[in-house]
């Protein structure tokens, strides 16, 4: 019979009994795992055929194999990192699944999105994108795709080891694999920036730009090691298990083209290394090699077909795998036993820009100061990056979690657009009613940024054709963190106006104008604008067509404006949501040099919304001058396509306008899943409006009431039309129209 203990020597008793039995389970869970071999996953590139390796990493835990490292290669890489992060493959699955691709490889922002300046580059007809122009002529980006929201995808995925440099300390130690671009050689990436790796390794040159790590300049892994099986191998593994989804050969049916030729030399090349490190393989490893067929590495529609892909060709393995998996307890103390993630968000204490960005550290310290001494907010910091690079002057802005001793802080990055600061955009507007009249005008727009420590621009616009023009204007912002703003500027233009005489005679008028201004204004949030301004200078209006008796008309223009602006169009041309609106009100004073005092307001209002396919516009412009004697200064024209669609362009004018506008269309094309597929639509257009030449006489029953009916594409020349318009007389138009048409 053992003798009583006492209340603490019975406590203490039990404590080192439990602490033996904890020590004998943790040395039979070593004894266990160092009996199993180590485990090496391998996942090779292959763009978004990658998505099949979400499939084989499901099967691999629902088979309760452990992963010890992981390698992999651009897709691999992404993949390979998350899961290394601490993502499940289910939760790696429904972040791909909720991807649209689509935008997250476009790398502009949403037009809704953007600055509201950079909004007013739509508003002509000039194309989207902008060529550099330098002292050695015009510069390209070094990739299509700079890869900024694809890189804030990866970031917000990765924030719980945002402060983890090491790989190793991940809760599966990660490789990535890169190239150098200057020396071809292989770059294996075990420290430093996580997502910054993946996006090195996936990289492909002329796909994505380059990115800058140190004094490297990386791109895809895939040029030197697409299965990075020599990577894994020196992680210390006993057995491989290789993912291969690999683009295949191409037979002589698919090589028509330079572009088809070049990919499958590119193909071969990926393919003979590949076949180099599966020759390294032994026995005991295994190769999954999932059946896509002839998947492009751009078929980012069909991640859920690749990942099933994947799913299938890992069951099919599932003899080889059945000898590395465990029983539910031992693979239990597996995940147990893994890297711990930090538990705690770290507050941060400083932010700063790196060497590189020195430039830009008013802007960062405008937007992010406040984040100092508050906890790390993922959210918060991308939706104040996505302001700035709302600006459109960044090619790239991110981020990292560093330390600077004890403390953690958030280094930013921003690297303006490579072919910058100095840009040029193009355009041609052509009109053609197939009655032998067409009209064209040819177009360029020159922005030179950055001109001082505030970001000053100068925007200058030459136009030929039809209708020439010159505008040129200096915006100055007042300050960083504040929106007010100065612009000088000077227009001048030529026109062609039709007007009815009081005999009713049609005359078209050659007018000319020049004027000179400045103005001050502030920007509202990215929405809008509120601008005032002084404005002096001539006009000349000589007859082109009509009555050659008809004198000379020339006179002086003087005065004062102010205009509201409110943008949230998600497009100019083809919009699916949001509203636009803006009023302007025009004061000649003869006081300031005008021939004439008169006082003149103009308005447009648009809302957009969608269903589906099908689209929804409605719109409406209206004008007015406020004085009742004759203002030749200000004559509204209507005419043409959607504007009074069955009349010929200009062919009503007048003191007083207004028109609505019902738009009806669908997308009957794909809208841009393939690289050259075009977004089309099929619509139609009710329109009501007129001009007249006494406010009295503006009425609901005097009208023109005319339709369209029209094909349309958002290429990337601009949108392109044709249509046919009707009014309520019966007659027709016919339109071939490039370009904005209202």
């Amino acid at each position: 019979m053992g003798i009583p203990l006492a209340g603490p020597a019975r406590l203490l008793t039990i404590l080192l009994l439990t602490l033996s039995a904890g020590l004998v389970l943790a040395a039979e869970g070593d004894r266990i795992a160092s009996e199993r071999p180590r485990i090496g996953l391998v996942l090779s590139g292959g763009g978004a055929r990658g998505a099949a390796h979400v499939g084989v990493l499901k099967v691999l835990e629902e088979m309760r194999i452990p992963i010890d490292a992981v390698a992999g290669t651009s897709m691999g890489a992404v993949v390979g990192g998350l899961y290394a992060s601490g993502m499940s493959a289910g939760e790696i699955e429904e972040l791909l699944s909720s991807v649209n691709w689509q935008d997250a490889l476009r790398d502009r922002p949403q037009r809704s999105e953007l600055a509201f300046r950079r909004k007013q580059d739509d508003r002509n007809f000039l194309v989207r994108y902008a060529l550099g122009v330098n002292k050695d002529g015009f510069a390209l980006p070094k990739g299509l795709i700079q890869g900024q929201k694809l890189s804030q995808l990866l970031r917000r995925a990765t924030v719980p080891v945002a402060e983890i440099q090491d790989f190793d300390r991940f809760p599966v130690p990660l490789r990535v694999v890169a190239t150098n671009l200057e020396t071809g050689a292989p770059v294996i990436l075990g420290s430093g920036d996580v997502v910054t790796a993946m996006r090195a390794s996936m990289a492909a040159p002329g796909a994505f730009t380059p990115v800058e790590r140190g004094s490297e300049l990386l791109v895809d892994g895939g040029l030197v090691q697409n299965l990075p099986i020599e990577t894994a191998r020196k992680m210390g593994v006993d057995v491989l298990i290789a993912v291969d989804v690999s683009f295949p050969l191409s037979r002589r049916d698919g090589l028509g083209s330079p572009l088809e030729m070049t990919n499958q030399a590119y193909a071969i090349l990926i393919r003979n290394r590949t076949l180099e490190q599966r020759a390294s393989l032994g026995p005991q490893d295994v190769v999954i090699e999932p059946l896509l067929g002839d998947m492009a590495g751009a078929e980012f529609d069909r991640v859920l077909e690749a990942k099933m892909a994947g799913e299938a060709a890992a069951r099919a393995s599932g003899s080889a795998l059945a000898t590395l998996a465990l029983d539910a307890q031992g693979y239990q103390r597996y995940l147990a036993g893994r890297n711990p993630l930090p538990k705690d968000v770290p507050v941060v204490r400083f932010v700063r820009v790196d060497a590189a960005s020195e430039r830009y550290s008013r802007a960062i310290d405008s937007v992010m100061a406040d984040l100092v001494g508050r906890p790390l907010d993922k959210d918060q910091i991308q939706s104040r990056m996505m302001s700035l690079y709302a600006l459109d002057t960044f090619e790239s802005i991110d981020y990292s979690v560093v330390q600077s001793g004890s403390d953690a802080g958030i280094e930013f990055k921003l690297r303006r657009k490579s072919w910058g600061p100095n840009y040029v955009r193009v355009g041609l507007n052509l009109e053609d009613d197939f009655e032998g009249n067409s009209r064209y005008n040819a177009a360029a727009r020159f922005i030179m940024t950055e001109l001082n420590t505030l970001n000053a621009e100068w925007l200058t616009d030459v136009q030929i054709g039809d209708n020439p023009k010159l505008f040129t204007e200096f915006y100055q912002p007042l300050s960083y963190g504040n929106r007010y703003f100065v612009a000088p500027k000077f227009d001048f233009e030529l026109r062609n106006l039709q007007v009815v005489e009081p005999s009713g005679e049609l005359v078209e008028f050659r007018e000319r104008s020049y004027q000179m201004g400045l103005d001050v204004g502030r920007e509202i949030s990215s929405w809008g604008e509120a601008r005032f301004g002084l404005r002096r200078g001539t006009q000349k209006r000589r007859v082109r067509i009509g009555d050659p008796t008809i004198p000379t008309q020339e006179f002086d223009r003087g005065g004062y404006f102010f205009r509201f602006s409110y943008d949230k169009l998600d497009s100019i041309y083809f919009p699916r949501r949001g509203q636009q609106f803006e009023f302007e009100w025009t004061a000649e004073r003869e006081g300031m040099g005008a021939t004439q005092s008169g006082d003149t307001i103009e308005a447009r209002w648009q809302i957009a919304r969608s269903s589906g396919r099908y689209s929804l516009i409605l719109s409406t412009d209206f004008g007015t001058t406020l004085d009742d004697g004759p203002t030749p200064q200000n004559l509204f024209t209507l005419g043409g396509f959607l504007n009074l669609s069955g009349l010929s362009p200009g062919a009503l004018s007048g003191p007083h306008y207004g028109i609505g506008r019902l738009i009806l269309y669908r997308q009957i094309g794909r809208g841009g899943s393939g690289v050259l597929d075009l977004p089309a639509y099929a619509g139609v257009s009710l329109e009501a409006g007129n001009t007249w030449q006494d406010r009295s006489d503006a009425r609901v029953g005097n009208l023109k009431r005319d339709a369209s009916l029209f094909l349309g594409a958002d290429t990337i020349l601009g949108p392109v039309y044709l249509a046919t318009g009707f009014n309520e007389g019966g007659e027709t138009a016919f339109y071939l129209f490039l370009g904005r048409t209202f």
